[in-house]
C-alpha cells in the first residue's frame, strides 16, 4: 500500500535535510513532500521579521491545501513540532498519522523559548538585542551528527527567523485527536525537554514510540531506519 508522507525540517535546516529519506519512500511508491519554510534553505532570500510560526504552519497547510492532500502522514523534526502541531488546528480532517520526530510537543500558549535549552534562549536574547532577522544556527557536531556529514550539513543550515522564537501558539489540542500518533527519540542526543516529551506519551495506548541510536538529526545519521519507522506508523 502506498502512502503520501509529508515531512517538515527542524530549525535552521530546509527540505534538503529529507533527501534521503524521500529517495528511500518514493523508490517504494509513496508519495513524498518535503517543504522547505520560509526564510530557510533554498527560500532564505525571503528571511524577514515578520516569519514566525505562524508562517510555518501556512507554508504546510498550503502544501496539503493546493497538492490536495488526503491521508497525510505528517512529520515534525525538533522545532517543527510547533509546526505540525498547527498545521493540525487547521488539517486535521487530511492528516492520518501524526509523527513527532525528536520534536518539541508544545501545548497551548507555549512558545520555543519557553522549551528550548539555555544555548539557545541566550543566542536568540542576543539575535534580539543585535536587532538580527535571526538566530544564527548551531553546528552540526552540537546536534550529534556523524562526523563524514558535519561539514555538509554545516554548510546548507542558516538563520531561523527569530519570530519563530517568540510566538506563542494557540493550540486546542487537535493534534491529540489524530488517530495514529508516534514520538521517535534520538538516543545520542541529550535533551531533557524531549526525554520530557517521550515520557509524556510513553504510557498512553493511542501513541507508539519508538527510540533510534543516533543522534538529532535521524534523517542524515539513520534515513534507513526512519522510512521503515514511518511506513509503519503509516
Amino acid at each position: 500500500m502506498t502512502h503520501t508522507f509529508v515531512l517538515v525540517h527542524g530549525a535552521w535546516h530546509g527540505g534538503w535535510c529529507w533527501r534521503r529519506v524521500a529517495d528511500l519512500l518514493t523508490a517504494k511508491g509513496h508519495k513524498v513532500f518535503t517543504p522547505t519554510l520560509t526564510g530557510l534553505g533554498e527560500r532564505s532570500h525571503l528571511l524577514a521579521k515578520s516569519i514566525d510560526i505562524s508562517t510555518h504552519v501556512t507554508d504546510v497547510v498550503n502544501v496539503l491545501k493546493w497538492e490536495g492532500l488526503n491521508n497525510v502522514v505528517l512529520c515534525g523534526h525538533s522545532y517543527a513540532g510547533f509546526v505540525i502541531s498547527g498545521v493540525a488546528e487547521r488539517m486535521a480532517p487530511a492528516i492520518s498519522s501524526i509523527v513527532f520526530l525528536d520534536a518539541f510537543l508544545p501545548d497551548n500558549g507555549d512558545s520555543m523559548l519557553g522549551l528550548t535549552g539555555q544555548a539557545v534562549i541566550d543566542a536568540t536574547r542576543a539575535a534580539e538585542q543585535a536587532g538580527a532577522l535571526g538566530v544564527a544556527p548551531r553546528k552540526a557536531e552540537a546536534f550529534g551528527v556523524n562526523e563524514k556529514d558535519r561539514a555538509w550539513v554545516d554548510s546548507l543550515t542558516g538563520l531561523q527567523p527569530l519570530g519563530c522564537f517568540l510566538e506563542k501558539v494557540a493550540l486546542t489540542g487537535a493534534r491529540d485527536r489524530i488517530a495514529k500518533k508516534a514520538y521517535i527519540r534520538a538516543a545520542n542526543y541529550a535533551n531533557p525537554g524531549f526525554d520530557k516529551a517521550v515520557a509524556r506519551v510513553k504510557g498512553n495506548p493511542a501513541w507508539r514510540t519508538y527510540e533510534v541510536p543516533c543522534g538529532h538529526d535521524v534523517m542524515v545519521d539513520m534515513p534507513e531506519r526512519l522510512a521503515e519507522i514511518l511506513e509503519e506508523v503509516a
